[in-house]
């Protein structure tokens, strides 16, 4: 392919031009560097490769151009021709994410004011563990666990080494976070899963008042706590697992005790972390998939594993995920039977954790009813 000039390619390429104005692309931009690193290819070559200039596929790479305004078919054969040049295809599908993420950021540090909870993004689209990880990055710098370390050459220049927002843009994003939760409160259900979500986000703001806002309007106003699914169960889980990574874990040990105390809670428990850990791989508009949903509508043997990864000293919501397991394996009589080595890999993660500290005695005493559960299978 011949090369092209930058402003025609980039609008022949991705269907965006190079306008002022188009907001962030930290995190699909950092991502897409990240590929073409981990191919050991130069800018020089890579852009000759696809047919455009170097300067705008620097653009790509700073985030100054963004893909997001792409359209679809001619991002597809973006990401077709990186994988062609030996693009990893892990992160060619994590950029997809990677784009989410970045609206998401946009919509948010342009400070909409918004008068319907129904209006933001994050009302009606159930952010699945990838999508999240990505804002994480872009909110925290800590790389997904999706897109392991790996040597790279070392690069020229003074170069981010993550997509972390600048301070003044995070505390533009967690201040409408705050505002849309605010305004989800008294949303009803229409307001239910913006709520949840923006409540979850903002668990990421290192700011000194995070744990105490969080905590208050958790309480406010003060509903009951019934046992299983609650329109408020979603929304309790994930407040409950916030608050652990600022050392609270009162609430997810009140949530434990009444949210997952029958079948329907369980299974809601389970639901949610099929779709959160991408064995359900449908897109879900509110939180009333973890009850509509049968359990057995996903794969549990794919999803043991996934929890199996969850099974680690120091995770903060470590209770949940030991418990998730337990209910998993409860539920599923015979589920290891195939799959021996994840039993002894289970064996192996429950040892550690007996002997680990920060677990909760009804943790401790679910470890050891696995402990010899998996002695028997195994």
């Amino acid at each position: 392919m011949a090369p092209h000039g930058g402003d025609r390619a980039l609008e022949k390429l991705t269907g965006s031009s190079p306008r002022a104005g188009q907001g962030f692309a930290t995190v699909s931009g950092h991502l897409f560097k990240e590929i073409r690193e981990r191919t050991g290819t130069s800018q020089e070559r890579l852009a000759q490769a696809l047919g455009v200039d170097k300067s705008t596929l620097q653009g790509w790479e700073s985030g100054r151009r963004s893909l997001n305004s792409s359209r679809a078919g001619s991002l597809r054969a973006l990401k077709r021709n990186l994988l062609r040049l030996g693009g990893d295809p892990t992160l060619l599908v994590l950029l997809d994410q990677a784009l989410d993420a970045d609206s998401i950021i946009n919509f948010a540090v342009d400070d909409p004011t918004i008068e319907r909870a129904a209006d933001h993004p994050l009302a009606s689209w159930v952010l699945t563990r990838d999508t999240t990880h990505m804002l994480a990055w872009a909110l925290t710098g800590i790389a997904p666990a999706s897109l392991p370390a790996v040597e790279k050459p070392a690069r020229r220049g003074p170069t981010p080494a993550s997509p972390q927002l600048p301070p003044d843009v995070l505390r533009t994003f967690f201040g409408q976070m705050r505002r849309a939760a605010e305004l989800a409160q008294w949303s009803g259900d229409d307001g239910a899963l913006l709520r949840r979500q923006a409540l979850y986000l903002c668990s990421y703001d290192t700011s000194s008042d995070t744990a105490a806002w969080l905590a208050e309007i958790r309480r406010r106003p003060a509903r009951a706590q019934p046992k299983g699914w609650s329109p408020d169960w979603a929304d309790d889980r994930s407040v409950a697992t916030s608050l652990t990574r600022h050392g609270d874990h009162d609430a997810l040990a009140a949530f434990m005790a009444t949210g997952m105390g029958d079948e329907v809670g369980e299974a809601a428990n389970l639901n949610y972390w099929a779709y959160w850990l991408g064995i359900d791989s449908l897109p879900k508009a509110d939180d009333q998939f973890m009850v509509a949903a049968p359990a057995e509508s996903w794969d549990a043997l794919a999803l043991l594993r996934g929890l199996a990864d969850r099974l680690k000293p120091g995770i903060a919501a470590i209770d949940l995920n030991i418990h998730s397991v337990w209910a998993l394996l409860a539920l599923r009589k015979g589920l290891l039977a195939p799959a021996p080595d994840l039993g002894r890999t289970l064996q192996a993660r429950v040892a550690v954790l007996l002997d680990a500290d920060g677990i909760s005695t009804q943790a401790r005493e679910e470890l050891i009813s696995l402990h010899y559960g998996l002695k028997l299978t195994t």
